[in-house]
């Protein structure tokens, strides 16, 4: 078993200017809660400005402990692993440094990096969150609560909620420079690895419901096809384009 040293936490944004206060205040927080308890952890957050056209930057500058790191990727997949690769100095001793991976759109509960390390330092690899979206419809929420399993054990890859161990991501070739599902590819190639995982619902975050995401077949098409399932329900912006 190898203790943690090291955190790092890595949040791509696209134009998230109005989001992204509520996730670095969210974030501060977990900081905080984990330096009380471990205050010998050093902790870096690094946020991927990926292509933004909006006043993201300006909102990372006013946090002077958050690093930013400039992308013209337009990728997801590419935005995490430029951030991880930014924190990651050659030679360092990657068993013992900790990645952290949320959305500019979500917040992170107050002890989000304290459970995750607690489990790094139980010997884990891999810790796989959950997610729940926040300000839908009640009666969407309710079929979303209906299609997923929150709990011990669960069986989804959110790349708002993961984290793991440097060293095993590495080994594993990263995050993919892909638009969608780099998560997921991760997490399969993690667990067939060998590496010790959980998913686990200990650390639920919360994340926008956005009804218009960056690319088609994301989060907010899943919740459009949802809300067009719920009897008497519309998403907004039902006669607008479906494109990502």
């Amino acid at each position: 078993m190898t203790s943690v040293e090291r955190v790092v936490v890595v949040v791509p944004a696209r134009d998230e200017e109005r989001l992204l206060p509520a996730c670095l205040d969210s974030i501060r927080v977990a900081r905080h809660a984990l330096a009380r308890r471990r205050p010998e952890l050093g902790v870096e957050v690094v946020v991927v400005l990926d292509r933004c056209t909006d006043r993201s930057a300006q909102v990372v500058a006013g946090y002077g402990d958050v690093t930013s790191l400039v992308s013209t990727a337009g990728c997801v997949g590419a935005a995490r692993a430029a951030g991880v690769a930014a924190a990651l100095p050659a030679g360092g001793d990657d068993r013992r440094t900790w990645l952290a991976s949320t959305d500019a759109d979500t917040e992170v509960p107050a002890d989000w990096l304290l459970a995750q390390v607690g489990l790094a330092d139980e010997g884990l690899d891999l810790v796989l969150g959950t997610v729940v979206p926040y300000d839908l419809e009640t009666r969407v929420l309710r079929a979303w609560s209906q299609r997923h399993h929150l709990g011990e054990g669960h069986p989804h890859v959110h790349g708002a909620n993961l984290g793991v161990r440097a060293s095993s991501y590495l080994a594993a070739g990263g995050f993919a420079a892909v638009p969608l599902h780099e998560d997921v590819l991760l997490a399969e190639a993690v667990k067939a690895s060998g590496s010790a995982w959980v998913a686990t619902d200990a650390v639920r975050v919360r994340t926008a419901s956005r009804w218009r995401g960056r690319v088609s077949g994301g989060f907010a098409t899943y919740l459009r096809e949802l809300a067009s399932e719920v009897t008497d329900v519309a998403a907004p912006g039902a006669t607008q384009s479906l494109s990502g």
